[in-house]
């Protein structure tokens, strides 16, 4: 059993507060995966079904502004729930958060769990009072109030209204790089597949090769990297020996194609 957490909420209060309260509820080890953005959480989600195989466990995902365009729910998007296989998702459905896992197959619809529904159906098995109810809706800190709680009722199989919602009204996730590691390293949306010829970003046509080993000293390519799911890994831009991200002057969300 375990708990995984991708949060854009990751000072270190909000970090101990997050994981203590999810390790407190489930009773087992808790990870944290701090993200900027929707599209650094769409391919660290991947990476860690890859990394449950499916096995027993939870992964809680939320990444929730208020502002701009999230102005339009009344206190940030909603939230919904898949599982893949015996690990539980719960997460934000609104930007790209659910793109790469629809792109990948992976999940093709969500159950959105509207809290204020939620907290009435289950405010009587769980000796919730009217007080706590209001303060949940209205929390600026729904990763802490309400996710880890609500997960936690859909694991021990309360049953929680929800609506069937299909992925198909997402956005798609333009391809682009979702991660730059410790290295320099860039891990892109992309996969190899069988019409891949070749790989460009910043007007830089790179050279493919199947593994890190096989690119020469000081030579800029492309590989495919340990991340992504299944037979689907994405392709890693790198610099053999030094930082593709400093050569190129790259950052998350910079486009790229194949």
């Amino acid at each position: 059993m375990f708990v995984t957490i991708i949060n854009d909420c990751q000072c270190e209060n909000a970090k101990a507060r997050q994981t203590t309260r999810a390790a407190s509820l489930f009773d087992c080890a808790v990870n944290f995966c701090g993200v900027k953005s929707d599209i650094e959480a769409a391919g660290n989600l991947v990476d860690v079904l890859d990394a449950s195989e499916g096995k027993k466990g939870v992964v809680l995902v939320n990444v929730a502004p208020r502002n701009g365009k999230a102005k339009k729910w009344e206190n940030g998007t909603p939230f919904g729930y898949f599982f893949y296989q015996d690990t539980l998702v719960v997460s934000t459905v609104d930007g790209v958060t659910l793109s790469l896992v629809k792109q990948l197959g992976i999940v093709s619809e969500v159950r959105l769990v509207h809290i204020p529904q939620v907290l009435e159906s289950v405010k009587e098995a769980v000796n919730l009072r009217s007080l706590r109810i209001k303060q949940i809706v209205n929390t600026q800190f729904r990763s802490f109030e309400y996710l880890p709680f609500v997960a936690k009722w859909i694991f021990d199989g309360k049953k929680v209204p929800y609506e069937e919602y299909n992925l198909r009204y997402l956005e798609n996730l333009e391809p682009c790089v979702w991660h730059i590691d410790n290295f320099g390293n860039v891990k892109t949306t992309l996969w190899a597949h069988d019409n891949f010829h070749e790989f460009s970003l910043k007007n830089t046509v790179l050279p493919f090769f199947e593994s890190l080993k096989d690119v020469p000293d000081n030579q800029l390519a492309v590989v495919q990297g340990s991340s992504g799911i299944g037979e689907k890994r994405f392709l890693e831009v790198v610099l053999q020996g030094g930082s593709a991200a400093k050569k190129l002057g790259l950052e998350i969300g910079e486009a790229c194609k194949v």
